[in-house]
């Protein structure tokens, strides 16, 4: 199951980082899970990648996006992301196939506590450019902070 451990629920610019129950049709075959792009992400999907098989002491993330929104499933196992909108910071731990994290722009992320095999699923609304990133903690955070 997901669960949420925040320091506070609103991280993140206009619209917080927020724990979406994904819709489900389960039966005696096993359990489906359905992400419809708009509907459910709340953002057209122009981008979807996977990571698998880390180890299970790293950590993935380490950036933030200017524009990008995405939604994190943990599709396999499960791992910890920490959220910082620059002002504010929270932690999530994902372990649950039906549920996902939205990420907004301008969130800072890192993923860490990854359990053995675990598969972290990412739909993007944006696809990949490097312009979008801030991969520099102070700069992201200069650049957040003249948002609030």
């Amino acid at each position: 199951m997901a669960v949420g451990i925040t320091t506070d629920a609103a991280v993140g610019g206009a619209r917080p980082c927020t724990v979406i129950d994904l819709e489900q049709h389960v039966d005696e075959r096993g359990s489906l899970s359905v992400v419809e792009s708009e509907w459910t992400a709340g953002f057209p999907i122009r981008r979807v990648y996977y990571l698998h098989d880390p180890d299970v002491g790293s950590s993935r993330g380490g950036h933030a996006h200017r524009a990008l929104e995405q939604l994190v499933i943990a599709v396999h196992g499960g791992f910890t992301i920490t959220v910082d909108d620059g002002k504010k910071q929270a932690e999530y731990r994902l372990d649950d196939a039906g549920r996902g994290l939205y990420i907004g722009p301008m969130v800072w992320r890192n993923l860490k506590d990854f359990s053995p095999g675990a598969v972290a699923l990412v739909l993007a609304s944006l696809h990949y450019d490097e312009a979008d990133y801030y991969r520099d903690y102070a700069e992201f955070l200069a650049a957040a902070r003249r948002l609030r």
